[in-house]
């Protein structure tokens, strides 16, 4: 059953809040973060992109980056830019994006759900991504950005948040440049947080939404102190990491798509030749087509959109990887077709978030940049469980999780 620990945080001031709050440390590169945080002393990306108060072209793992984290860190805290609740809470952190908010319980997850598999994932991770991670929680001794977990619904625990969120006015409420929303509360009431605590321990597992390269070096460090420590007792601090626990009722994946550069030595008309073996092909014309459900796919060639449906027979509905739309489209398009072996390192392809919307795809492609662009239809929460449930990996680029979660509006200490 899943742990749910509430912790003293550490937070920025209300009046800060919005300034210190950044995108996760994954989303931009060194230069767009050198820019987002320029002029504004009190962005995260100080601590979580270092690199950005360092000379230009420094390589970010160089170990004055890490030294350059923890000392920045040091001073928002002397600062009072970043400072610890007196006692220990869960909070509530909500996020708007169209109209529709969602609503998650912060508290820290614990280090052994991660090594028991309680705390389930569906993507594989690398192993220099996840050293970089350790690093940065190893030097701050601090989980300076949440991971994003999601949980089978639980009615009473969904009641619990909605009543605090209509009784309390959040302590930070503001939207973010991108137009989100964030809305924050602090539960500091020890009976609401029990009652909290002991209605997610009869949750079964969570589920690793976004975020599997820091909740693996959360993990692994904790799990490092666990072994160096002769005393070790399973309540230190180091035992648990930090995150947002949405229930997966509220999620919604967005469409992950695909672009590239050629078509592999075939012209378009033999493309659409040896396409119409293992899909209903309609040409959708000029204007701009969305797949309409599963193993429904949409292609852009020659300035055109297609309707691509995969015929009864090409796929396995009954296996948790064979059913997933990216797997057929690796299958009968990117590998037998275009010769498109290994997502994770051919550089003929791009991926692009659906976010983005598919005049992207378009626009990538009528600028001849890129040959093909394929969507595909968003991936289902059921989907995503009935791969971790199964101890199965899914496919790279299958999943996009928006809005992301702001960095900064909570951190965790390891001591």
């Amino acid at each position: 059953m899943a742990v749910l620990k509430p912790f003293k945080g550490l937070r920025p001031p209300q009046k800060i809040a919005k300034e210190l709050a950044s995108r996760p440390y994954d989303v931009l590169n060194s230069s767009e973060a050198r820019i987002e945080a320029e002029g504004n002393p009190f962005s995260l990306l100080h601590i979580i992109k270092p690199e950005i108060d360092l000379a230009v072209g420094i390589d970010e793992h160089d170990a004055s980056v890490y030294e350059k984290a923890r000392t920045n860190f040091e001073m928002f805290q002397s600062n009072d830019w970043l400072v610890q609740d007196d006692t220990e809470c869960l909070y509530i952190y909500a996020q708007t994006m169209n109209g529709k908010t969602q609503y998650g319980i912060v508290g820290c997850a614990a280090v052994e759900d991660y090594m028991n598999n309680v705390i389930k994932k569906h993507e594989l991770t690398r192993k220099d991504k996840e050293e970089d991670r350790m690093k940065h929680v190893r030097i701050t001794n601090a989980n300076m950005e949440p991971v994003f977990f999601t949980y089978p619904a639980v009615a009473e625990l969904d009641e619990i948040v909605a009543a605090f969120v209509k009784e309390n006015a959040p302590v930070y409420d503001f939207t973010a440049d991108d137009g989100f929303g964030h809305h924050f509360w602090v539960i500091n009431n020890p009976v609401l947080v029990k009652r909290i605590v002991d209605l997610f321990a009869k949750v079964p597992a969570t589920y690793v939404a976004d975020g599997h390269h820091r909740t693996a070096a959360a993990a692994l460090v904790g799990n490092e102190k666990k072994k160096n420590n002769p005393n070790h007792t399973g309540k230190e601090e180091y035992n648990f990491f930090l995150a947002v626990h949405f229930p997966d009722n509220q999620l919604t994946i967005i469409d992950y798509n695909r672009v590239v550069k050629d078509l592999n030595g075939l012209t378009s008309t033999e493309l659409l030749e040896k396409l119409a073996l293992v899909f209903d092909i309609e040409d959708k014309g000029t204007e701009i087509y969305k797949p309409t459900k599963l193993h429904n796919f949409s292609m852009y060639l020659e300035g055109r959109w297609y309707s691509l449906t995969a015929k009864v027979g090409t796929y396995n509905d009954n296996d948790p990887i064979g059913v997933l739309d990216v797997t057929i489209l690796s299958n009968l398009i990117l590998d037998s077709l275009l010769g498109i072996k290994d997502l994770r390192t051919d550089k003929r392809i791009d991926f692009v978030g659906g976010i983005r919307g598919l005049g992207e795809l378009k626009k990538r492609v009528d600028s001849g940049e890129m040959k093909v662009a394929f969507a595909l239809y968003a991936v289902s929460m059921q989907q995503l469980i009935d791969i971790a449930d199964t101890d199965n990996i899914m496919p790279p680029k299958t999943t996009w999780f928006e809005p992301k979660l702001r960095s900064g509006i909570v951190v965790h200490k390891l001591d």
